[in-house]
C-alpha cells in the first residue's frame, strides 16, 4: 500500500496505509496512462479477468495493449479485445521463446491473422538468449522476417531483448534506412544501450522493474528523455512495489508512473500525459 505521513515540524512521524483503491481514487484525475504490454489475457486471469479490467479502468488506464506469445496464445487474446474493444488492443507476432523446430508453421499462422486482423503492432517479437541459445539462428530468422511484416503493414515492433542487446542491434542496424518504428519492451539495458536504442528510432518500455531496489533501473531512466518512455506491466510478472512477488495486472501500471514522477520530480499527471502520448502517436491509437 502506498505510505503516506503525518509530519510535525518537518519531521514524519507516523506512517498511516491507505488502500491501493485510495491511492486510485487520488490520482486517476486528468490521467491519460497507457498500458503497453500487457498478458492478461493468460490463465492467470481466467477466475477474475473482468474485475481486472474494472480495476484498470478505474486506475485510469485508457488503454491496454495485448503482446501475442505464439499460436497458443492467439484465441485468448482475441476473446479478450473482442469483449473490450477499443480497450484490448492486440498486436500479432511470435516471441522468441517459442522459436523452436517449427518456427516457421508458427510465422505462417501468424501471418495467416496479421493479413485479415486489425492489429496495433507486430508483437512481441525479437532474440531472447536468457532462457536457450539452441534456436539462436532461427530467433535470428523469424525477428528479421517479422521486421519485414512491420515495414509491409506500416506498424510498429515491440522487441523482447532479453540478454540479447549486441545481437538485436545487428538486425536493427540492417534495417536503420527504413520507416521502421517500435518499443525495447521491458527496458533493462545501461545508459549506452538505450541511447543506441534512441538513435535509431525506438522507445524504451519501462514497468515494475523501474522500482525494485537493487535494480538500479531509476538511475538509467533518470537520465533519459520522457518523450522516449513508455509505461508497461508485462502482467502477469514483474510486479512493482510494492506489489512485487504478487501476480501484477494492468492498473498496478499506476506505481510504475508514480516511480518515474518521483525519479523526475514531477506530478504523476504529467507522466502519464507525456507516455500516453508517446503510446497514441507510435501504435497510432
Amino acid at each position: 500500500m502506498p505510505a503516506f505521513f503525518i509530519s510535525f515540524w518537518g519531521i514524519k512521524v507516523l506512517p498511516i496505509l491507505f488502500p491501493f483503491s485510495m491511492f486510485v481514487h487520488q490520482n486517476r484525475i486528468n490521467m491519460k496512462l497507457i498500458d503497453t504490454h500487457s498478458h492478461i489475457y493468460s490463465k492467470e486471469f481466467k477466475e477474475d479477468l473482468n474485475e481486472v479490467i474494472l480495476r484498470s479502468k478505474d486506475a485510469g488506464i485508457e488503454k491496454i495493449l495485448l503482446p501475442n506469445i505464439d499460436s497458443e496464445s492467439i484465441e485468448a487474446m482475441h476473446d479478450l479485445a473482442k469483449s473490450f474493444p477499443d480497450y484490448c488492443m492486440p498486436m500479432m507476432g511470435l516471441h522468441p521463446t517459442s522459436v523452436k523446430e517449427n518456427f516457421k508453421e508458427e510465422l505462417a499462422i501468424c501471418k495467416s491473422w496479421l493479413d485479415k486482423g486489425n492489429y496495433c503492432a507486430i508483437g512481441e517479437i525479437g532474440i531472447d538468449l536468457y532462457w536457450d541459445k539452441t534456436f539462436l539462428k532461427e530467433q535470428q530468422e523469424s525477428f528479421e522476417t517479422q521486421i519485414n511484416w512491420a515495414l509491409h503493414y506500416n506498424l510498429p515492433i515491440v522487441i523482447h531483448a532479453r540478454d540479447s542487446f549486441d545481437k538485436i542491434f545487428e538486425v536493427l542496424d540492417n534495417f536503420k534506412n527504413s520507416e521502421l518504428k517500435g518499443v525495447f519492451h521491458s527496458f533493462t539495458g545501461n545508459i549506452e544501450q538505450a541511447q543506441k536504442a534512441i538513435d535509431l528510432g525506438y522507445l524504451l518500455g519501462i514497468n515494475g522493474i523501474v522500482t525494485f531496489k537493487n535494480a538500479g533501473l531509476d538511475k538509467t531512466v533518470g537520465q533519459l528523455p520522457l518523450e522516449k518512455l513508455l509505461l508497461e506491466t508485462d502482467a502477469p510478472y514483474l510486479s512493482p512495489v510494492p506489489k512485487r512477488g504478487k501476480r501484477n495486472e494492468s492498473s498496478y501500471v499506476l506505481y510504475t508512473a508514480q516511480k518515474i514522477a518521483d525519479i523526475f520530480q514531477k506530478d504523476i499527471t504529467e507522466i502519464a500525459e507525456i507516455t500516453g502520448r508517446n503510446a497514441e502517436n507510435l501504435f497510432k491509437l
